[in-house]
């Protein structure tokens, strides 16, 4: 049962992300979710795996259960560049599939999001043999706001009406910003 009304019908995750609220903050939220998908440096396995694995730390069903490269196709020309068994193993990191720079965003998201305090040298030594400073500084923004996105969804209890980002009603909120209206 959501904790936020939700007019009968309607459904609760929709109404979280494209209704509720203010929607400057949620054209920045959308903004900032396009910016990642289209504009990060990362291949979309990398994104997707320490993606996942924020929402297992989250226990967000429906982050678990969304599938960026068929939500957002134009991400990748491959709709199975990232296949089922890469998500099957988010959680064990060390799985022979995985490229050393995945293996590494899984290990940063769950320590940014669990132990943020456990980056010593040696971490530190790992990420930049496999990643510019630049990209750990995205890294670190794209994992924060995972987190941040997928909070809302268990506390607010609406994770299980399924994924409906990007609503069209939240990319016309995005487009009045843009242009001040």
């Amino acid at each position: 049962m959501p904790r936020i009304t939700i007019p009968d019908g309607k459904d609760p995750f929709a109404q979280l992300w494209g209704v509720l609220g203010s929607p400057t903050l949620k054209a920045a939220a959308h903004q900032l979710t396009e910016v990642i998908y289209h504009d990060s440096p990362f291949s979309l396995r990398e994104l997707e795996v320490a993606r996942v694995r924020i929402a297992y730390i989250n226990d967000c069903n429906t982050c678990r259960s969304f599938r960026t490269a068929r939500a957002i196709p134009e991400r990748g020309d491959d709709l199975d560049a990232v296949n089922e068994e890469v998500y099957d193993h988010v959680l064990d990191p060390a799985w022979s599939g995985y490229s050393e720079r995945e293996r590494l965003a899984i290990e940063f998201a769950e320590r940014y999001a669990l132990a943020h305090l456990t980056f010593d040298d040696a971490f530190w030594d790992r990420l930049h043999a496999h990643f510019t400073d630049d990209e750990l500084v995205d890294l670190a923004i794209c994992v924060g706001w995972w987190i941040a996105s997928g909070r809302p969804n268990r506390v607010f209890e609406v994770d299980e009406a399924g994924c409906q980002i990007p609503s069209e009603q939240l990319r016309q909120t995005v487009d009045r910003v843009r242009v001040g209206t």
